[in-house]
């Protein structure tokens, strides 16, 4: 990925998520059934979760990566078996793995969970948790992203109107959720809401 002169990924991708959307065309753009692994948002993500979430927005409102641009193409990864496990070419900041997940099992894309997080690491019960949220809420490749909050210790962001993901390490972000949301997962420095009135079964917190 380009990077900025202090070595991190410069804030503007757009030339490295054009080249993966490229190859999407030349494989047969819309009309086919091909994918391509979002390496743009999993760059940025890296860095982002390290206290700089407002790279999580790019100046268009949009998600940074892939997904910001052509939703249904972007398969979405926190690590995989080049990034991560004994390979360990890019990987994930350890601690904040569970923040990654909160972010592409909530957001729009196709989320590809990796093996050694799920069976390996002690996350299967959280990415669980947010696998269920997803399917019962209806989240899809394509659902609508609305981003709330991006400052560099707090992303907040609403998708289809229904739920709402907070990464980060600031606690208080009350002001920024929507009325009749309650909490229906958390962790290390991420939170998940869902609108009342369906099947979330806690308080708002």
């Amino acid at each position: 990925m380009p990077t900025g002169g202090d070595g991190k990924p410069g804030y503007d991708q757009d030339a490295h998520r054009q080249t993966l959307l490229n190859w999407v065309d030349k494989v047969g753009g819309e009309a086919s059934a091909a994918m391509v692994f979002d390496f743009t948002t999993k760059g940025i993500l890296n860095t982002a979760v390290e206290g700089e979430l407002w790279r999580l927005i790019d100046p268009l409102r949009k998600a940074p990566g892939v997904m910001g641009w052509w939703l249904a193409k972007a398969v979405t990864f926190v690590d995989n078996h080049d990034t991560g496990s004994t390979q360990a070419k890019w990987t994930f900041p350890s601690d904040k793995v569970m923040q990654g997940y909160a972010y592409i099992l909530t957001h729009p894309g196709t989320p590809c969970m990796f093996y050694d997080h799920f069976f390996d690491r002690g996350f299967k019960d959280e990415i669980a948790t947010l696998v269920e949220i997803r399917k019962r809420n209806g989240i899809t490749a394509t659902s609508a992203l609305k981003i709330l909050m991006h400052d560099g210790d707090a992303y907040v962001a609403e998708i289809d109107g229904n739920v709402v993901v907070k990464i980060g390490s600031r606690f208080d972000v009350g002001a920024v959720i929507p009325a009749g949301f309650v909490t229906s997962a958390h962790g290390n420095d991420y939170a998940v809401w869902e609108k009342a009135g369906g099947t979330a079964t806690l308080e708002r917190s």
